[in-house]
């Protein structure tokens, strides 16, 4: 008693009953007492007059709540102030009742008229709380209270309440099934709602109730296409998820007529090999086929195709792994081939978070390689295996570099298997192991490698790790057993050391079935076994059976005895079905008189040819299931799971998304087009992009939405009827034909007053132009999927082009060689301006357009700025030593950048190299060898140089896409006697290739770009101080060695004041000096400002979205103006 007794004084507290034994604070978890006093202080606190103490006592139970502390004793005082005033107090009382109406269903019930005047409480909060409650309670009377609630609410002013509607719907449908016509009433009125509260939990009650009801969504698609990027995350998630199920319905499948043509082409290709005289009716039907499949129409994206993939786009960045998971699986599922490979980059991205999110990633991962392989080649590092990785994470990596595994990377993952064979995780080594297997089995090039290093495991000191060679070794020789007689030898004598159940099955396997190539080792074999039998697995001892039927059919002599004894040992084991084998098989092969007809063929039976095991990855049939959900990851279908519907044969009709928009809303976005006020969409790359699937119709639709920003937006109806798109731009054309034909009848002579009336037209169509030719300048430069772009869609836009062109000429004829020129030109050009044939100075009328001679008001043409040759950077180009002459024992290699595009590829920086042989020798067969470059990289190799004589030198070209990195190309450059290790690192204003742009353009992007730097996909602008060389005070100077530095085009000055002022007034302003390009790999803009100022101070000024080249190009003319 003493002892307890000190122990409870140390404690500070009493062990008598009803007091607790330490912590006096009833919301701290110190209470053990069961004693009905334990929150009597909290209840006092809750009848109490005052809201103080009411408030204190909520905020106290609402933590023991969070930390998981059971509450539910306190529901009868809690309850009892629901009707309190106190706005802070019932807004706990119903966090509390939420937590708890379940459970105490028929307290909660004593209240529900409390519940019912919450509903119509001012404050949106309150009522919103009041029908969270409501729909908590569980008990099917009061479903006509519920259902009546969760209407009204739907109706509320508050989009707050509206959500809570939302979310109680599938209660309620839970609870009574009964309700769902009304349901779906009350979920077709909150999907046609505009805010974007809404959006996402209404989407997921019509996942729950009645996800098959598709005619709901056709009015509310487009409106949810453009919310979509303001919803909340997991909102987000919910609707991309639906609607990828719902385009699978509506629209076909995009890559339809690649896979059709294919297969077409492979059969008209081998049937032309076929001799042609002997033509049967299969040959007929191929033709017709064929000739069907060109009948078929052109596939055409649908617009509200296109419309889903281009605003599901730029959530590819969203920080939250979910959205990007379900974005990439649209695109997979969706998304022509060609514009798939967007979302590897940022699955990659995925890789980076925490284990839980890598295995899930990686599982999707995994299924799309198998179908999608060169999606994720250039990311091949991004999946190598790091000690610290879990082991689940390294198998499923295992399984992305086995199904990346082509012939050209072989070498490369074989080389990371040796590594991880070394490690100490037992699983994952085995993994390892049978990846090896599945590598050697896809490529037959390094069959005989893997089974090399697979034999040379077998020596491993590890058990496990030998076994599974075993294992793997066994299913290789199945290939080709022949060639491969001395590994089964090698595999015979490891019977005695390795102990692993499967890997003695396997070995006694192989012997048994190839026992011809072994027959003098088999028999041995078989003897040792027996000795062995009655202590070995289950497993090993039906191979030994096996084995021992075998032997005894093909050689009877040596093996009857031994075959005897191991049946008699087998009729007596413990398990039957070894009992049963050993009965079956002594029937089989030892003909008696009672044995039936099947004894003749039992050779035919054992020794039987087995094919080849298949080794496939068990991720193969995976892809039936929806990338992302729970049925994926499991493999398995899951409770609530929605099949994912094959694509229609034919394109339902698109006509039911269209939404009638009011008269007046329809004027009013006619008066924009004609008002051609173009507004800067949020994303530069979401409108207007055409992809490479898309044709004359669905440009039609994108451009009218560039036209009027986002008017769907705008209207909530998701885009505008068709007709009167079609109506707005045959007025347009019709308006361009009526002005031709007057000005080709007009005299050439004009007044200046008609002209001028004439060029304020032409300028507001120009704007409308230049800001189209911008946004597809952009869409260039972001999108990765417009680089493989069709020829269909580029001679479309081509000739929208040439129709604009030629809207805007002027009055004045035009010569023939103009208009081939004109042809000539690419998207990426003015309209304003064309390529002069000659650096002589041209006339304004053959090359500047009427529209812009205001804007270049008192510029001199004779200005050298113009000229085609100023536009080119100037300077000596600088040479690089490649090969010294006495590393290359009398060859040497310089190389300089030519700045000239590279004919076979134009992402391609073309190098131009010159051979100088100064040895005694000819120098023959000069070629590369052994390129070694980052992913991405590539090179094209220049000809092969047959014969270099002595004394003479030699050119050649080649191109390398840097993929704008200043990472060196590596490679090996060879003679036919000798090889030499060299590599090219490009100066990063090699990496640049100029582009002509007028000073108003130049300041529009300048403006555009340093707008969007806060935004997602924005520019960014470095800004440095520096003061000017004393010989680089002149313009020229200045001009010269900024293009030195970087192949750049000098944008010509809008004023005479500003290019070079007359008078070194103070008043005047100093010279700007500005330079334009494009990066030649990714083609994202450069743009450079040198503003000079008094007494040799600059200041410099470059945008471009690539942050490193940004920097290094910075330092680069940063070095050049003021060394």
């Amino acid at each position: 008693m003493s002892a307890s007794s000190a122990f409870n004084d140390e404690k500070g507290g009493s062990s008598s009953v009803g007091e607790p034994e330490y912590g006096h604070d009833p919301a701290s978890g110190g209470i053990f007492s069961s004693d009905y006093k334990r929150h009597d202080d909290l209840k006092e606190m809750l009848d109490s007059n005052k809201d103080s103490l009411k408030l204190e006592a909520m905020k106290r139970i609402v933590a023991m709540i969070a930390r998981g502390k059971n509450a539910s004793d306190l529901f009868p005082a809690v309850v009892k102030n629901v009707a309190c005033k106190n706005i802070e107090v019932k807004k706990l009382v119903y966090v509390y009742l939420v937590r708890y109406a379940e459970e105490q269903q028929d307290l909660a019930l004593l209240s529900i008229s409390t519940f019912q005047r919450g509903l119509k409480d001012p404050n949106q909060l309150i009522r919103a709380s009041a029908l969270r409650v409501l729909s908590s309670i569980r008990v099917t009377i009061i479903v006509p209270i519920m259902m009546l609630a969760i209407k009204e609410a739907a109706s509320d002013m508050s989009p707050y309440v509206r959500k809570t509607a939302a979310h109680a719907i599938p209660k309620l449908y839970s609870l009574d099934p009964e309700q769902k016509d009304q349901l779906i009433e009350v979920i077709e009125k909150l999907l046609a709602d505009k805010t974007t509260l809404v959006a996402g939990s209404v989407v997921m009650a019509f996942e729950e109730v009645c996800p098959e009801r598709i005619d709901l969504i056709h009015k509310n698609y487009r409106k949810l296409c453009n919310l979509l990027i303001d919803v909340e995350e997991w909102g987000q998630v919910v609707i991309i998820n639906m609607l990828t199920r719902y385009a699978r319905t509506q629209f076909l499948n995009p890559n339809i007529n690649e896979s059709l043509l294919e297969e077409g082409g492979d059969k008209t290709f081998y049937g032309s090999d076929g001799n042609g005289d002997d033509e049967d009716e299969e040959d007929k039907l191929k033709k017709a086929e064929v000739a069907a499949l060109a009948k078929r129409k052109p596939y055409v994206m649908d617009p509200d195709h296109r419309l889903l993939l281009r605003n599901t786009k730029p959530l590819l960045q969203s920080r939250n792994a979910a959205v990007v998971m379900a974005v990439a699986q649209l695109y997979f599922h969706l998304a022509p081939k060609a514009e798939v490979g967007v979302i590897a980059k940022a699955l990659v991205r995925l890789l980076r978070s925490h284990s839980e999110v890598q295995y899930v990633v990686l599982q999707n991962v995994a299924t799309m390689t198998i179908k999608r392989r060169g999606m994720f080649e250039p990311y091949l590092k991004s999946f190598y295996i790091r000690s610290t990785d879990p082991t689940q994470i390294k198998i499923l990596k295992l399984e992305v570099l086995t199904n990346l595994a082509n012939e050209t990377n072989i070498s490369t993952i074989l080389r990371e298997f040796q590594t991880y064979i070394k490690s100490m995780d037992k699983d994952f080594v085995a993994a390892t192991i049978q990846a090896i297997g599945r590598c050697a089995t896809n490529i037959g090039e390094v069959r005989d490698t893997c089974l090399n290093g697979l034999v040379q495991l077998l020596s491993n000191r590890d058990e496990l790790v030998v076994a599974e060679s075993v294992v793997v070794i066994k299913k290789l020789l199945q290939m080709q057993p022949e060639k491969h007689s001395d590994i089964i030898k090698h595999m015979a004598k490891l019977t005695d050391n390795i102990q692993v159940p499967m890997a003695r099955a396997s070995i006694l396997w192989l012997i048994g079935e190839y026992c011809e190539h072994v027959p003098k080792i088999a028999p041995d074999v078989l003897r040792k076994m027996a000795k062995s039998f009655t202590n070995e697995e289950d497993i090993v001892k039906l191979q030994i059976l096996n084995l021992a039927a075998k032997l005894y059919l093909t050689n009877s002599k040596q093996t009857k005895l031994l075959t005897q004894y191991v049946l008699n040992l087998a009729k007596y084991d413990q398990n039957y079905d070894i009992r049963d084998r050993a009965r079956f098989i002594r029937q089989l092969i030892v003909p008696t008189e009672k044995s039936g007809a099947l004894s003749k063929y039992a050779k035919k039976l054992f020794l039987a040819l087995k094919p080849a095991p298949v080794l496939e990855s068990p991720f193969k049939d995976r892809d039936h299931f929806q990338l992302g959900s729970l049925s994926h990851l499991l493999n398995a279908k899951t409770g609530g799971y929605q099949e994912l519907p094959d694509w229609p044969e034919a394109a339902p009709d698109p006509s039911v998304r269209n939404v009638e928009v009011p008269e007046w809303t329809k004027c009013s976005s006619r008066e924009k087009r004609k008002e051609k006020k173009v507004e800067k969409p949020f994303y530069s790359d979401s409108e207007g992009e055409s992809g490479p699937t898309e044709s004359a119709d669905s440009e039609s639709y994108s451009s009218s939405g560039s036209d009027s920003g986002s008017g769907s937006a705008e209207n909530g109806s998701g885009s505008e009827s068709e007709d009167s798109v079609e109506a707005s731009e045959s007025e347009e054309e019709e308006e361009h034909k009526k002005k031709k034909k007057k000005e080709f009848k007009r005299p050439v002579q004009e007044s200046e007053s008609e002209e001028s009336s004439e060029e304020e037209e032409r300028k507001r169509k120009q704007l409308k132009s230049n800001s189209e030719s911008e946004s597809d300048e952009d869409e260039e430069s972001d999108s990765e999927s417009s680089q493989s772009e069709s020829e269909d869609s580029e001679s479309e836009v081509d000739v929208k082009k040439k129709k604009e062109v030629q809207s805007k000429a002027p009055s004045k004829p035009v010569t023939k060689e103009s208009k081939k020129e004109k042809k000539e030109m690419s998207l990426l050009d003015l309209d304003d301006f064309e390529p002069a044939a000659s650096p002589q100075v041209t006339p304004v009328n053959s090359f500047l357009c009427s529209s812009l001679v205001t804007d270049l008001e008192g510029l001199s043409l004779s200005d050298s700025v113009l000229s085609p040759i100023a536009i080119s950077p100037s300077g000596a180009q600088t040479s690089y030593e490649l090969l010294h002459r006495i590393t290359g024992e009398g060859l040497s290699v310089v190389y300089c950048f030519s700045r000239q595009p590279f004919g076979p590829d134009p992402k391609m920086v073309a190098v131009q190299m010159q051979f100088a042989n100064s040895a005694a020798a000819d120098a023959k067969n000069l070629h590369m060898e052994d390129v070694k470059m980052q992913s991405g990289m590539r090179v094209q190799e220049f000809p092969e140089i047959e014969l270099l004589p002595a004394g003479e030198t030699a050119t050649a070209e080649m191109g390398i896409d840097f993929c704008d990195s200043t990472q060196a190309a590596n490679f090996q450059l060879c003679t036919h006697s000798r090889k030499f290790f060299v590599s090219i690192q490009p100066p990063v204003g090699e990496l640049m290739k100029p582009i002509f742009m007028t000073e108003n353009e130049f300041k529009k992007e300048q403006e555009t770009l340093s707008q969007r730097l806060g935004q997602l996909m924005g520019m960014n602008e470095i800004t440095e101080r520096l003061t000017l060389d004393a010989k680089c005070r002149d313009e020229h100077a200045v001009v010269q060695r900024v293009t030195a530095a970087a192949n750049l085009s000098r944008v010509p000055c809008g004023s005479d004041k500003e290019c070079s002022p007359p008078l070194p007034l103070p008043a005047l302003p100093l010279p700007v000096h500005r330079f334009a390009g494009r990066t030649v790999s990714g083609g994202s803009l450069v743009l450079v400002t040198v503003a000079t100022k008094e007494d040799g101070a600059a200041q410099l000024t470059l945008n471009c979205d690539k942050m490193v080249i940004g920097t290094m190009l910075v330092k680069d003319i940063l070095l050049a103006l003021t060394q």
